[in-house]
């Protein structure tokens, strides 16, 4: 059986999107797809198309993003970090760079999400991976870079210590993006968490256990201003 009504008043039943979000807070409204249907999904991106507000889609599995692509096929769609755009261009780049660092390669899921989130609100972005603290002179390698951004965003699970390790070593502010990485007293994100709401290092700011959109929207409001 079809549903034949309209769509705004098929996404009534679900959805009210925040259309003037953009206008009150300078940046536009994100779906989070997950816990959401595919059908859901598609139906918020033809709400958003009809209207020509920039989106991000954050946690979107593949049918979420079958979804989309079906009302925009024009969006970009990330599976590494589960994130579709649209439109599919970047606005204009403006504020100072930001910096996303991967402590280890299977933090990119989240560190790809918190870059692209950056990168989809207009900042210029620069990716840095695998530089854990298990190495140190790997990050060290990297000074030049991180201490010509304007903020800089740290991803890492096991430990959780690259943050404090990096905000002592620059005068950006740092934002700490704790993942689900690691072994079982890693508790899931937990210890990664703790350590980073323990950095000894100030001007060390937390977002919650694999949250690379908040990570990466909270970066690109700090570098605003360049």
């Amino acid at each position: 059986m079809t549903d034949d009504r309209q769509p705004s008043r098929i996404l009534a039943d679900f959805a009210e999107l925040d259309h003037d979000r953009a206008e009150r807070r300078g940046y536009p409204e994100a779906v989070y797809c997950e816990g959401k249907t595919p059908a859901q999904v598609g139906a918020i991106a033809a709400a958003v198309r009809d209207r020509g507000a920039p989106t991000l889609f954050t946690r979107a599995a593949a049918d979420h993003a079958k979804a989309v692509l079906a009302e925009v096929p024009e969006a970009h769609y990330d599976q590494e970090a589960r994130l579709l755009a649209w439109p599919a261009e970047p606005p204009e780049r403006s504020g100072g760079p930001v910096v996303v660092v991967a402590a280890g390669t299977s933090d990119l899921p989240v560190a790809r999400e918190a870059l692209l989130t950056a990168t989809y609100l207009g900042r210029a972005c620069e990716l840095v991976v695998d530089v854990g603290v298990a190495g140190l002179h790997r990050v060290l390698g990297r000074l030049d870079l991180l201490r010509r951004a304007r903020v800089i965003v740290v991803v890492a699970g096991m430990d959780g210590a690259l943050p404090s390790v990096v905000a002592g070593l620059v005068s950006a502010p740092v934002v700490a993006v704790p993942t689900s990485v690691g072994y079982g007293a890693a508790f899931g994100g937990i210890a990664p968490l703790l350590s980073m709401l323990n950095a000894c290092s100030p001007g060390v700011a937390v977002v919650n256990i694999d949250n690379g959109y908040g990570g990466g929207h909270l970066a690109a409001q700090i570098a605003a201003v360049g």
